[in-house]
């Protein structure tokens, strides 16, 4: 995909140091944007940011930044507007989910996944908006919502995942509507089972193997998403070619969700 104008554009990831992230940071890059890649992982968030500068990448800056802490993912902006400019776009993709019935679960567990996943997603909008705005400038805004957001895992224990991913989804929407007259389109990408770090995080190693073989079976599509397909979708939300779209849910899920979980 090429660039939507002659204006070099700047692309702006939470968690692109993995898993989604890293694939749109790629995309991005093919692209010929500039990209700024925030990661809690040092090593990570490097590695991709030069993988993407050989993918095209017009600039490439790699920052190390938690998204549950504000001062960071404001130091974060400071340093992209400083460097590559006023964000035009945005995905959070930063994420963690630590499972648990909710009778089990810790309320320091609770308020770690609330605060990674929901509260992280509204610092970085919040700094992104903010940015846009005092520039008077349009955008787009794409969060990672999930499945989860609607329907509960068979398996269970994922209360708190869960329940964030809702939120995500409804702060997108309330979003989408207080920017839309600012020309700032906000949106979710709601990936399926995707073959991510994520994917397996309350997956003993020894079983993932097993697991991979019965969601193959059960998502109508018959295996698990490469990273780099919702990747495309969130680069389409980014574009140009989704100018009039905004408030929206993108599922990019197999199937999942429009299967019914009863055989008759």
């Amino acid at each position: 995909m090429t660039s939507d104008s002659n204006t070099t554009r700047t692309v702006v990831v939470t968690g692109g140091a993995d898993g989604i992230g890293r694939a749109v940071v790629l995309l991005c890059a093919a692209r010929g944007d500039k990209v700024a890649v925030l990661d809690k992982c040092p090593e990570g968030a490097k590695a991709t940011a030069e993988e993407a500068l050989k993918r095209g990448a017009k600039s490439v800056l790699n920052l190390v930044c938690d998204v549950t802490e504000e001062e960071q993912i404001e130091r974060a902006f400071d340093a992209i507007c400083a460097e590559l400019g006023v964000p035009y776009g945005l995905f959070t993709s930063a994420a963690i989910d630590l499972g648990g019935l909710v009778h089990e679960l810790p309320a320091a567990t609770w308020r770690r996944v609330f605060d990674t996943n929901l509260t992280g997603t509204f610092l970085a909008c919040k700094h992104a908006l903010r940015r846009m705005r005092q520039a008077e400038k349009p955008g787009s805004i794409v969060c990672a919502s999930s499945p989860t957001g609607s329907v509960a895992l068979a398996a269970g224990g994922s209360g708190a995942y869960s329940a964030t991913k809702g939120g995500i989804s409804s702060l997108v929407r309330c979003m989408a509507i207080d920017y839309a007259r600012y020309g700032i389109r906000v949106n979710a990408v709601v990936p399926g089972a995707t073959e991510t770090r994520l994917m397996w995080s309350n997956v003993a190693k020894e079983e993932i193997a097993r697991m991979r073989q019965i969601l193959a079976e059960e998502i109508p599509l018959g295996r698990l998403a490469r990273p780099e397909e919702p990747a495309r979708a969130v680069v389409w939300l980014l574009s140009e070619e989704s100018s009039y779209v905004t408030g929206s849910h993108l599922v990019c899920d197999g199937g999942i969700l429009a299967k019914a979980s009863i055989s008759v």
